[in-house]
């Protein structure tokens, strides 16, 4: 198969000291440098979600008492107008639980916290993407190299892991078996960051789409300026329904190429809750699932959580599984107990393995976890120009280079210059103004901060070292903060380390172009791949309940670790053609 050499994961983001043009103890800073992550003010229109505002508002979930036989959405209707006329701000009316979400001052709360209408007042979690996360590591699974395309170069290893060809390409020959199911006829539904809409992937793919964040219908992964967001709901998409034969660009020549998703015949229903930090509130979800299921969804793939679980969240989740819908969550990437929503007990949560089917270290576990899935090293669809192709020469050779997420693209030349940890404004040897190619070991500081120090020393650009790595191991994923001042920067294996090392002072040409894809890991790209074979299992047999999906995948499994379910891996890898044969 296709063997892709672009952008992976490490999210280590972390505040870099501020650009300076002074002269310190420490060593000299370049005149005229400017590096490092941009200021709070600087980074991301749009305010970030809190529960207090700025204002003084906090945002809540405000439930209603109710009779036993009164439908929730006409409770919900007469409470947001008694909500009003305290002052409260409502921003939205539930159908399927007895609430409204509002953003209310101290005095209204107490207010409705003292009539007999209101049941309780919620506080409204922050909730927040399980992929592109600060904090997550997750090495390279194999060695990445550029190569050309075949019809069948579309399937990569996750795709292939949870059987997806098997049940619609049988035969090998790199198109849709005629008669298979595919996910045709099935709406997944897809809450998370939005799409880029224009990515070849996806045309024709999604029917549906709103943005709960800007409140229209316009659901591009990106703000109401047009600034681009994370790309992590582009990314999850793509794992669930890419389009195959209708790939992107995708190497250093513009050639063209792709991937095919789980079920690349499902359609898509977008719902983009995560601002551009990759951050939402509980009511926002809550919104967008009666919106899924109001639009014919039969899946909801939630690459997202956080908080802890409230009457509103548990009911509302009850409501989507007996209504016909089955929610798939990621189980979350502290490597602690499952996160909620995935906890919830009418979710079905997904943790992560990598090709080799080992536990990611990063993949939350425990008593709620159902299945796991590819997470490590996931190739995926992401905005256009977003990724970005490497390749590096020297003395004549081409190390194994992979682009940090989110690296600036160009083509980058000077001389090989030691800047050991990258841990302060001295670690450069010999440095010059006037230019040179950083070599860094990682590990000492965040990568943000090791960048932020080599570039103000005058490195143009920079390369990642893995010299503590096994013997012909893998290129380490790194990654930069979203917004800053940055230099094209790559990491390296650690057999193209000992090379590196061993000619320093040579002259280095670093090449980063503008490609449609990306590798990132966390289990916000497990869950989509559960989502995916969900789909297929409902296209083959529409009349299935969600129960009996789920007890399909999980029945059919191939089991991990200790025998029969456990918490690590709960009853194991999804698999895709073996659920089709377990349907009744």
């Amino acid at each position: 198969m296709k063997a892709w050499g672009f952008v992976g994961l490490l999210a280590l983001s972390a505040c870099a000291p501020e650009s300076s043009s002074r002269t310190t103890a420490q060593g000299q800073v370049c005149p005229g440098v400017v590096a490092g992550e941009m200021t709070a003010r600087q980074k991301l229109d749009g305010q970030e979600p809190s529960p207090v505002q700025s204002d003084g508002r906090e945002s809540v979930i405000i439930r209603f008492r109710r009779e036993e036989r009164t439908h929730a959405a006409s409770v919900s209707a007469s409470g947001a107008r008694y909500a009003a006329s305290t002052g409260a701000k409502v921003s939205a009316i539930y159908r399927n639980i007895p609430a409204v979400a509002a953003r209310v001052t101290p005095e209204e709360r107490r207010a409705l916290e003292r009539n007999a209408l209101v049941e309780s007042v919620e506080v409204d979690q922050v909730w927040f993407a399980q992929g592109l996360t600060p904090g997550l590591f997750a090495p390279l699974s194999r060695q990445v190299t550029a190569a050309s395309f075949g019809p069948s170069d579309e399937y990569t290893d996750g795709l292939r892991l949870v059987q997806a060809p098997e049940v619609w390409d049988a035969n090998h020959d790199g198109e849709l078996d005629v008669g298979a199911p595919n996910g045709e006829g099935v709406r997944v539904c897809v809450i998370d960051s939005g799409l880029d809409m224009d990515h070849p992937e996806f045309q024709g793919a999604v029917v549906a789409s709103h943005d709960f964040v800007d409140r229209d219908d316009d659901a591009s992964d990106r703000s109401s300026h047009g600034q681009w967001g994370q790309g992590h709901g582009t990314h999850v998409a793509g794992i669930i329904a890419a389009r195959l034969g209708h790939g992107g660009e995708t190497g250093a020549r513009g050639s063209p190429g792709g991937i095919a998703g789980v079920a690349p015949g499902a359609s898509l229903v977008i719902a983009r809750v995560l601002d551009l930090s990759g951050q939402t509130q509980m009511s926002v979800v809550l919104s967008a699932m009666e919106w899924c299921e109001s639009q014919g969804a039969r899946v909801v793939s939630l690459s997202l959580g956080g908080g802890m679980a409230t009457r509103s969240t548990t009911e509302s989740f009850r409501a989507l599984l007996k209504h016909g819908l089955l929610v798939v969550a990621a189980a979350g990437n502290q490597g602690g107990p499952v996160l909620y929503p995935a906890s919830d007990p009418s979710v079905l949560a997904v943790g992560a393995v990598d090709a080799n089917e080992r536990r990611a270290s990063f993949s939350n576990a425990g008593a709620e976890l159902s299945l796991v899935a590819p997470g490590v090293d996931v190739l995926s669809t992401f905005p256009r120009g977003m990724g970005a192709f490497a390749q590096m020469s020297l003395d004549g050779t081409s190390p194994i280079s992979r682009s940090l997420l989110y690296s600036p693209t160009g083509d980058t030349a000077g001389r090989l210059v030691d800047c050991g940890l990258g841990d302060s404004l001295s670690s450069c040897l010999d440095a010059t103004c006037d230019g040179f190619v950083a070599y860094v070991r990682p590990g000492a500081v965040p990568v943000s901060q090791a960048m932020t120090h080599v570039m103000l020393q005058g490195a143009h650009a920079v390369v990642f070292g893995a010299e503590d790595a096994p013997a012909g191991g893998a290129v380490d994923i790194l990654s930069l903060p979203r917004a800053g001042h940055w230099a094209p920067a790559v990491s390296v294996n650690q057999a193209a380390s000992t090379m590196l090392r061993e000619r320093l002072g040579s002259d280095a040409r670093l090449s980063l172009v503008p490609v449609d894809y990306t590798h990132v890991s966390g289990t916000s790209m497990a869950a989509p791949y559960v989502s995916g074979v969900a789909a297929l299992l409902w296209s083959a047999r529409p009349e299935l309940t969600p129960q009996q999906v789920r007890e399909a995948l999980e029945a059919s499994a191939h089991d991990l670790g200790a025998s029969g379910w456990d918490p690590v891996f709960g009853h194991g890898v999804v698999h895709a053609r073996d659920a089709l044969q377990r349907l009744p």
